[in-house]
């Protein structure tokens, strides 16, 4: 037997084709979560940083986005306190989607 085909039996084997991206999608869907309610104190801290943000702001924010959590870091293109939303990059986070603030 040559040398490649006896490193061949050495190579990694995979019985069960794409188990590994199942298993990898199951435990992304495992952990979604629930969009927490905030209390009122974390509330007003997060309005009272709104209210002080620009067009320009480079910022970082932790955010619910469809069952989980996510960070989001960028310049602010937009802000709307009509439609309550503000725009980074092409993103669009909503108010009510907001668990933290920092200025950067």
């Amino acid at each position: 037997m040559n040398r490649q085909d006896r490193a061949k039996q050495f190579a990694p084997f995979e019985a069960l084709k794409g188990l590994r991206e199942a298993l990898a999608e199951k435990e992304y869907e495992h952990e979604k979560a629930q969009q927490r309610e905030l209390s009122e104190d974390e509330a007003n801290k997060i309005q009272a940083s709104l209210i002080k943000l620009q067009k320009g702001d480079t910022v970082q924010l932790t955010c619910f986005e469809s069952g989980y959590y996510i960070e989001v870091k960028g310049q602010i293109n937009k802000i709307d306190f009509i439609f309550k939303y503000l725009t980074i990059g092409e993103g669009k986070v909503l108010f009510d989607d907001i668990y933290e603030i920092n200025n950067i």
